[in-house]
């Protein structure tokens, strides 16, 4: 696999959630961290998604913002 992204994180996937039009997909990416995506339902059918498969989580922002009251 070729990419722009220079954050790509390799894990595997440990869970998929899908609602009716929307997937949360978290990805274990070792040392007790997990990275979490919402994604399309599609998309998960589409890349063929299932829980234990190697997957890549892909960080490609221009900025990400953090918040508190």
């Amino acid at each position: 696999m070729k990419i722009s992204a220079r954050n790509a994180l390799k894990g595997t996937i440990k869970s998929i959630t899908k609602g009716p039009v929307n997937a949360e997909v978290v990805i274990d990416i070792g040392g007790g961290k997990l990275v979490t995506s919402m994604i399309t339902a599609h998309a998960v059918e589409n890349l063929g998604l299932k829980e234990g498969k190697e997957a890549y989580a892909v960080v490609k922002a221009s900025e990400v913002m953090v918040a508190v009251d």
